[in-house]
């Protein structure tokens, strides 16, 4: 039995939610393991009404859940960053979720903006720590609304915060990289920063990467990338990356760089992960409120978000055959990932990957 907290939040995520809760559920019946959903409204609506965020009693109530399945946040009606530090920010640093799990994986079917690569040269992971860098809220004004204005906003790191990132990242390597899965001569982990020019924080990453690399991992290949670099050939050479870490802020500039390369925010999921409490599971996509209510949102980015919490829970068999499904329906099914140009409605798609699921 797990414990799942649902929140469906703005815009699309109710119904992009209940396509992926529809696919948890048949998941669950079919593979013999049960859950208990609670549903939470916080979002923009909430917001409105009560001027509310996520109060500190709401993240001691998801504290006791085993992991959190959240649709979207973002409201038009809403000032940008109330939300999305209000709820998303909090939620990552009041449950440590320290981990952003970002797989950048080509479907078939799927089309991608680069010219002549697949599936074969698309697929790899980004692992982006999640709690520390500019995200701390580190820094200030001075002289505020006076042409003397001065701001400040620190990138700021400790050695536990990168030591425990690092080391989930080479275990992610060992038992998920290339060689693991059979499609390359060796598994490596690549760092993704910038120390000619950062040369405290990644200078701190660098040298933390390579003893914990030598001592620990002698089997995982190390690589070191510029984060101007990887940006250049996650485009010319997709092929080249496996398993890919880096900060905050770097990764949450590559990771919406791989969604377009992996065909767009309608395909693409990701973890924020606390390996030793509780994790939360989403499309990266936004709220998308221009489609809210139209049933012509793309659910699949909210489905593998589910199939990504099963497999952290441990129900591998199940997130393996969520991911096959998708990558059926992709290569037979859908004739787009865009909205309202996939061929069929929201709820649509997901009838036809439980119907595949569960045959």
């Amino acid at each position: 039995m797990y414990k799942i907290a649902v929140i469906p939040g703005d815009g699309t995520g109710p119904e992009v939610t209940a396509e992926a809760v529809k696919v948890l559920k048949a998941a669950a019946e079919k593979f013999d393991f049960k859950v208990d959903l609670t549903e939470f409204d916080f979002g923009g609506e909430r917001y409105k009404k009560t001027g509310e965020t996520l109060p500190d009693s709401a993240i001691e109530e998801l504290r006791k859940f085993d992991t959190i399945l959240l649709g979207a946040i973002g409201h038009p009606d809403v000032a940008p960053g109330i939300l999305e530090k209000g709820i998303l920010l909090k939620a990552r640093f009041a449950l440590d979720q320290y981990i952003n799990l970002r797989p950048v994986k080509l479907y078939p079917g799927v089309e991608t903006p680069i010219k002549d690569k697949g599936p074969d040269e698309i697929d790899f992971v980004v692992i982006r720590e999640n709690t520390g860098d500019l995200y701390t809220g580190t820094g200030g004004f001075s002289m505020k609304g006076t042409p003397h204005e001065v701001a400040v906003q620190s990138a700021v790191y400790n050695r536990f915060q990168v030591d425990r990132c690092l080391r989930y990242a080479f275990e992610y390597a060992r038992k998920y990289g290339k060689k693991a899965r059979g499609k390359g001569d060796k598994n490596t982990l690549a760092l993704c920063g910038k120390t000619n020019v950062l040369t405290y924080i990644y200078d701190l990453w660098e040298r933390a990467f390579h003893e914990m690399g030598k001592a620990e991992y002698p089997d995982i290949e190390r690589e070191y990338y510029h984060v101007d670099a990887t940006c250049m050939w996650m485009i010319k050479n997709p092929e080249w990356f496996d398993v890919i870490v880096t900060g905050n802020m770097f990764g949450d500039i590559i990771t919406d760089l791989g969604a377009m390369v992996q065909g767009g925010m309608g395909i693409a999921a990701g973890g924020n992960i606390n390996p030793e409490g509780v994790s939360m599971f989403e499309p990266i996509g936004g709220s998308a409120p221009k489609y809210t209510g139209k049933g012509v949102i793309n659910p699949l980015a909210a489905i593998c978000s589910v199939q990504m919490m099963l497999a952290t829970l441990g129900e591998e068999e199940a997130a393996d055959k969520i991911e096959q499904t998708v990558m059926y329906l992709t290569g037979n099914k859908l004739k787009s990932m865009q909205a309202g140009k996939m061929g069929y409605s929201t709820a649509e798609v997901g009838d036809l990957v439980v119907d595949k699921l569960t045959e």
